[in-house]
């Protein structure tokens, strides 16, 4: 399956391995399609508020708050969705239970739900993602204007390792709601999920786990009819030394001597332990170089765009995210997104 590159995307899935950082990379391509006016959602379903710490604001709660300006007077809007709410929520629009639905809680039938049946759990929290991307802005009511709340949604989906279940919501539900409103949503996610309109994005590093966890994910979402994006690789260093340099270091081929002038031309005072160290730093570094290189190789027969995020040894904070999401757009990004408005 080719990847989506159309601008009718407007659903955009990050994924990746734990540690690869892909809440920052779904906050930095929320500020990417949310810059030149644009209104964009950013949604995690995890419950770790990893979104609110990476934009140092207040835990998010279930209801829809305003994180962020982008460049332009764009928006980004934040939401953790949480399965109990959204429960109760959908018994209450379905069934009209009203002040039963606490009832419910307080004897444990929410917690025993979303528990006992993770396939009606995970319909539950990408019903919300369901629900805001067919909503229509507000004041916009007539059935003849589609003017969407907003340009574009991104969600923060669960690790590589499950992220294939998760978005897989028809076939979980399908031992548990063969008919019913359950059944019916969770035909119109798939829908939704499987259409031009989303794109599955995989964050990951140069490293040989990661890299392989994300290789899999593709072939899995392939398999499984979901539309896979872009690979986005995060925290790229930069090479230390130049192509030459790196295949001598690499053979242990540097001459001592030019290295020792080099220093104390610095003005240090040389040892011999000195040199030898950079000389080991200088092996380990051509080592770890030519290695990314092999896995850079493995990506690119994915046959998927890639986009490059370098390493901030500072840590990741808000002004990282809006420097990540200048360098997307940069380099391309979204070239598979509605942001090309």
């Amino acid at each position: 399956m080719a990847a989506r590159t159309s601008s009718g995307v407007r659903l955009h899935i990050v994924t990746g391995k734990g540690g690869t950082g892909k809440t920052t990379v779904a906050a930095a391509m929320a500020m990417a399609l949310a810059s030149g006016g644009g209104r964009v959602l950013l949604v995690e379903v995890e419950g770790r508020q990893g979104i609110s710490q990476t934009f140092d604001v207040p835990p998010l709660a279930t209801g829809e708050v305003r994180i962020a300006g982008a460049a332009g007077g764009g928006e980004v809007w934040g939401l953790s969705v949480d399965a109990k709410a959204a429960l109760i929520e959908y018994l209450q629009i379905f069934y009209k239970l009203g002040r039963a639905g606490g009832v419910l809680e307080r004897f444990g039938a929410v917690d025993f739900a979303t528990t006992i049946a993770p396939g009606v759990r995970d319909v539950l929290l990408i019903g919300k993602v369901y629900e805001a991307n067919r909503r229509r802005a507000a004041g916009h009511h007539s059935r003849h204007d589609s003017t969407a709340a907003y340009d574009a949604i991104v969600l923060d989906a669960p690790p590589t390792g499950r992220v294939v279940r998760f978005l897989s919501v028809n076939e979980e539900v399908a031992d548990l709601a063969k008919v019913g409103p359950i059944r019916s949503q969770a035909d119109s996610i798939t829908e939704m999920l499987t259409s031009a309109q989303t794109a599955v994005h995989v964050v990951t590093l140069l490293e040989e786990m990661p890299v392989q966890e994300t290789v899999d994910a593709v072939v899995e979402l392939r398999a499984a009819r979901l539309p896979v994006g872009a690979v986005v690789i995060n925290q790229v260093r930069e090479p230390l030394l130049r192509t030459r340099e790196l295949a001598s270091a690499a053979k242990g081929t540097i001459k001592r001597g030019p290295v020792r002038t080099g220093l104390e031309a610095a003005g240090l005072r040389v040892t011999d332990a000195l040199v030898e160290g950079l000389l080991a730093e200088a092996h380990d570094h051509a080592l770890r170089v030519a290695q990314e290189s092999e896995q850079l190789g493995r990506l690119h027969h994915l046959d998927l765009p890639l986009f490059q995020l370098p390493a901030n040894p500072e840590g990741v904070d808000a002004s990282t995210v809006r420097e990540f999401a200048d360098l997307l757009t940069e380099r391309g990004w979204p070239s598979s997104g509605p942001a090309a408005r």
